[in-house]
């Protein structure tokens, strides 16, 4: 899977993506994350990506004809092709905005379905309106406000890329993990030691971990999960 991030800081997120998880799926050719430089698409010398709003108001908006030339040049390039030179894969446009839709479990497993995944990051107050008719989504992280994009672009391609086959160190990891099912939150999860001593307190791992009856705790660990 491909996922391409439309950014004036391309540099940004590099010591995410290319470390742990992400970097090791990277390395296996299982995804691939590209940053594109929105000032590459600009046509005067100052590679101007922003300008005062119309009708007045504090800040600077993202221009609508510079993002739109990235976009023509991303979209549809370097996809599979099936019999006949048509298009085999699905490609969508995501615009990162506090005003999107909120992202969520199951819109990372229908997002893990397609094949690339090309996100604009906003900066300042935002980007022109008009930029919404060349995109298939508008999406927010949280109910709340970013200075930018790009730490939303990171957290969709986490959520996403754990979701593809041979991603995750282990395939049954994210089986019974939170929100693997709408509404559900995953059970207590304990390691060594067996006994913490803090502030003249112990703090044990439930008995019934330490039983080695699977079946039991498999009981217990459907009643510990919690609906959200």
């Amino acid at each position: 899977m491909k996922f391409n991030i439309i950014t004036i800081f391309p540099d940004i997120l590099n010591s995410y993506l290319n470390e742990s998880i992400l970097k090791r799926a990277q390395e296996k050719k299982l995804i691939k994350i590209k940053t594109h430089n929105l000032r590459d698409w600009t046509s005067d010398k100052h590679k101007t990506v922003d300008d005062t709003p119309y009708g007045g108001g504090a800040g600077m908006v993202m221009k609508v004809d510079t993002i739109y030339k990235a976009l023509c040049s991303l979209k549809h390039k370097n996809l599979p092709t099936g019999q006949a030179g048509k298009k085999t894969k699905k490609q969508k446009v995501i615009l990162l905005s506090a005003k999107g839709k909120t992202w969520n479990q199951e819109m990372a497993k229908k997002y893990s379905k397609i094949n690339e995944i090309i996100f604009v990051c906003g900066r300042y107050e935002g980007v022109d309106e008009r930029v919404k008719n060349f995109i298939d989504e508008e999406i927010s992280i949280g109910d709340y406000v970013l200075t930018g994009g790009e730490l939303g672009a990171a957290v969709i391609i986490d959520s996403i890329a754990r979701l593809l086959p041979g991603v995750l160190g282990n395939k049954e990891s994210a089986i019974d993990e939170s929100h693997s099912q709408p509404g559900i939150l995953e059970y207590p999860q304990y390691t060594r030691p067996e006994i913490f001593e803090a502030g003249g307190k112990k703090y044990s791992v439930p008995k019934i971990l330490l039983s080695g009856d699977h079946k039991k705790i498999a009981e217990w660990r459907k009643q510990k999960m919690k609906n959200k």
